[in-house]
């Protein structure tokens, strides 16, 4: 019976409690009949604020795996002339000689003047030396992914000389815009490879936990309860303070992977603990085991595939965790450091009061990055924990 029809039947027999009711058992029918995972996939379609904070973890992912392409500028490429040099608004139209207005993006070049009491150099914007831009330029050479020699840019002045700089630029004369965007790479990926180890740690542990109970499960309980009590930023700095300076970039990066995911297994290992708990004595669990399945095959591919939808609702709100970590790890300078370029690195030029008050762009974009991702994974996170329980009203 359709949803119509039984509204209807609601008006003509006006009986609204037990009409309902049944609307309500025919829904779940429905349900039943087509899949926790389309079920899932529905509900979580309906919630429009999940689904604009998943297109935003999508875009984001999507600028991090084609940094080289979409950043005007290489992030290490300095030009100390244009030190500090402030964000250049883009104009999309300009007026042609003849007095009509055209299409043709550009940016308003800088002037350098000196304030004659404080002798301090600043950037004025000279509108008499515009800067064209356009799109799929040529500029400095690069290999996408590491693998792809190219040239073009999504972006760029349509003269490689002259200085463009949508965002800014920073000390050493480097484009914001260009290492915020190769930032998103780092930021992003580490925070998917720390929660990674946690997964693999947190479900491991918690199911054997669960299932075995005993002896088994109260050692890492107990093992559970000490990770939790150490503090964590001062575990997370000592950890991090360990790491030999002559280590090569990408070795650093792996391991604040692994400190940045240290602390991040124990909750997800008790949630799990607990499933197991209540359904190792749940009757499929009891055929299976009738049926001469093992202790490996009842745990992975009896139990566990049916907690699935609430530890990737779980994992997806550790994500944004771990993105703070690594930040304010690299923010205090014992994370990841230059030539790595991740948010929390470039914050680093933000550290003084001098630099906020003078060039406080150095902070605010790559802030707004992370709470931009922070909040969109907590509102697909939350949306995917709500839509993972199917059935429910």
């Amino acid at each position: 019976m359709s949803d119509s029809a039984l509204l209807a039947a609601v008006v003509a027999d006006d009986e609204e409690g037990p009409a309902l009711t049944v609307l309500r058992r025919s829904r779940h029918a429905a349900a039943a009949s087509i899949g926790p995972w389309r079920l899932i996939a529905s509900k979580l379609l309906r919630q429009r604020l999940a689904v604009a904070a998943g297109c935003v973890i999508l875009l984001l992912y999507a600028i991090g795996g084609l940094a080289e392409f979409l950043a005007p500028a290489l992030p290490d490429a300095a030009r100390p002339q244009y030190t500090y040099a402030p964000p250049q608004p883009l104009h999309l139209f300009r007026t042609a000689p003849n007095g009509t207005t055209q299409f043709g993006p550009y940016v308003e070049g800088y002037r350098i003047a000196v304030d004659p009491v404080a002798l301090r150099r600043s950037f004025v914007a000279d509108t008499s030396r515009p800067v064209q831009v356009a799109l799929f330029v040529r500029g400095p050479a690069y290999r996408l992914w590491g693998l792809i020699p190219m040239t073009t840019h999504l972006i760029g002045p349509v003269v490689s000389s002259q200085p463009m700089y949508l965002l800014g630029a920073d000390r050493l004369g480097r484009d914001v815009l260009s290492r915020l965007v190769y930032g998103t790479r780092v930021s992003m990926s580490i925070g998917l490879a720390g929660v990674t180890v946690s997964l693999v740690l947190g479900v491991v542990l918690g199911a054997v936990s669960g299932f075995y109970g005993g002896v088994v499960d109260t050692l890492i309980q107990r093992a559970i309860e000490v990770v939790s009590a150490m503090p964590t930023i001062p575990l997370w700095l000592g950890l991090a303070a360990a790491i030999p300076l002559t280590w090569s970039p990408l070795s650093v990066y792996f391991v604040i992977t692994l400190i940045v995911s240290l602390l991040g297994w124990t909750s997800l290992a008790r949630e799990v603990r607990g499933r197991f708990l209540a359904l190792r004595g749940e009757d499929f669990v009891t055929a299976a085991r009738l049926d001469g399945a093992g202790e490996g095959r009842l745990i992975f591919r009896h139990i566990l595939p049916s907690l699935t939808s609430h530890i990737l609702a779980v994992v997806t709100l550790a994500v944004p965790t771990m993105i703070v970590a690594e930040t304010s790890l690299s923010f205090l300078g014992i994370g990841l450091k230059p030539p790595v370029v991740s948010w929390g690195v470039m914050m680093q030029d933000a550290q003084n009061i001098r630099t906020i008050a003078t060039a406080p762009w150095l902070l605010i974009w790559p802030a707004l990055a992370v709470v931009l991702a922070v909040l969109a994974f907590n509102f697909f996170g939350d949306g995917l924990r709500d839509a993972a329980d199917p059935y429910g009203d």
